[in-house]
């Protein structure tokens, strides 16, 4: 009897808490939108520019050319997508407050290792017969692997899910909060992260944010709740105690499956467009200087892109969030492929005096419906129940665009001597998502049209 007891506190929604949000005078949902939003900042040591600050003291130090480095990291990339879409079952079975606990621990537990790497690295060479070179690299891939699949991939994806649990007809307004929040957050990260480097050097850094994610695993325990429907709440904030009032007052949605979902063409436009986001902001960002040095303009002029960039990216963020709880999504994609399309033309012909401004533009654009998009198509689109392995599935397709965005990049300056061939590219895809668009409608809208008599 005392088992069956401990075996059903275990899988209690406020086990090891020591409240309940359905005790609370305000909707807990406010709650969750704060830590939510928290959890996925507190995922940049996982994400490219919380790696890329790191980027030359740890080669340095660790002994490895720039190459190595980047290859190690591009490998650790690319293996971590092929499991953040398993990750995504994993949200749906458990839930985003126990495999957020598993991410934060996790990359916790991994910029420790990081930290120690040279120590590590001299041990392992002294009791085996493997060339310093090769345990290094091995080493570097592996944590790379480990972070970009926990920090990039599982803890962003639970924490944004988990917002979007608990939020329905609000949910743009509601994710315009954490894209602000989230881009000044990210934005200002390269500055505290280089100020720890200064301080502590870049193994103390990974050991200060090594103790804040530790500390975070145990406020996820406290904070974090999966559904409101676990704790007689209904998102929004709305009470419901009865079965008619819930109907009353949130129409039901049809709960599409992964594979359901991959059927409808909304999915694959969607996915592919916010996978293109990925791809070309990792690659412009991944070789910025050696892209303005090429078209005669110094790097100066290419790090400053980046902040009017970002302030055309909150602008857009905020306003088309709010609108999104009553504008139809595909209206968004036509306008966010806009926005590549002006970018691409702008990277095309950076030789230009008027270029700089469409880059900015369009990159500030084409970031700001990322933001909206990402969070808002896919509950609205295809229901909550299996939004874990949908969610999922479209990270693994964002993880692996910007894996091997920065080498088609590097490939169209060194094979065909300029990167006017990857903003080409770039071109050539998001003509093809315009025409593919068409059809990419609301499959519940379309549901709907057919099932009323």
């Amino acid at each position: 009897m005392k088992k069956r007891t401990a075996s059903k506190l275990a899988y209690s929604p406020n086990f090891g808490s020591f409240f309940r949000p359905e005790s609370f005078r305000f909707f807990y949902g406010y709650l969750i939108l704060f830590w939510g939003t928290l959890g996925v900042w507190l995922s940049i040591p996982g994400q490219t520019m919380g790696i890329s600050v790191f980027t030359d003291p740890v080669k340095g130090a660790l002994g490895l050319s720039r190459d190595e480095f980047s290859n190690a990291y591009t490998i650790g990339t690319i293996l971590s997508a092929l499991f953040v879409a398993r990750a995504g079952r994993w949200f749906d079975r458990i839930g985003a407050r126990y495999l957020a606990m598993i991410a934060s621990f996790s990359m916790a537990i991994l910029l420790l290792i990081f930290s120690w790497s040279e120590q590590i690295i001299t041990l392992i060479s002294n009791y085996t017969s493997f060339t310093k070179w090769w345990i290094t690299f091995l080493l570097v891939t592996s944590l790379f692997f480990g972070l970009r699949f926990f920090g990039q991939g599982v803890l962003t994806m639970s924490s944004r899910n988990m917002i979007m649990m608990w939020f329905e007809r609000y949910r743009g307004r509601v994710n315009m909060i954490t894209s602000i929040a989230l881009s000044f957050g990210f934005s200002s990260a390269p500055l505290w992260m280089n100020s720890m480097i200064d301080n502590w050097g870049w193994s103390g850094a990974w050991q200060v944010m090594s103790l804040c994610l530790l500390v975070f695993t145990f406020l996820i325990l406290l904070f974090y709740r999966v559904r409101p429907e676990d704790h007689g709440l209904l998102p929004d904030g709305i009470s419901a105690p009865s079965s008619e009032k819930k109907h009353a007052f949130i129409k039901p949605v049809i709960e599409f499956t992964l594979s359901e979902a991959r059927s409808t063409r909304a999915f694959w436009v969607f996915s592919i467009l916010l996978a293109f986001n990925s791809f070309f902001i990792t690659g412009l960002t991944f070789h910025v200087v050696s892209i303005f040095e090429s078209f005669g303009l110094n790097k100066e002029q290419a790090v400053w892109v980046f902040l009017p960039g970002s302030v055309v990216a909150v602008m857009v963020s905020t306003i088309f969030n709010y609108f999104s709880d009553y504008a139809k999504l595909k209206g968004y994609a036509y306008m966010m492929i806009f926005g590549g399309l002006v970018a691409c033309f702008g990277l095309a012909q950076l030789d230009r005096p008027y270029a700089i401004y469409l880059l900015i533009g369009g990159m500030g654009t084409l970031s700001g419906f990322f933001g909206v998009l990402n969070s808002v198509t896919w509950p609205r689109f295809y229901g909550r129940k299996h939004l874990g392995a949908i969610t999922g599935k479209v990270m693994s397709f964002l993880v692996f665009s910007s894996a091997i965005a920065p080498t088609l990049f590097s490939y169209s300056y060194t094979r065909f001597g300029s990167y006017v061939y990857a903003a080409y590219f770039g071109i050539l895809v998001l003509v093809i998502l315009a025409l593919a668009a068409r059809g990419a409608n609301n499959p519940q809208e379309f549901i709907e049209s057919t099932t009323t008599p």
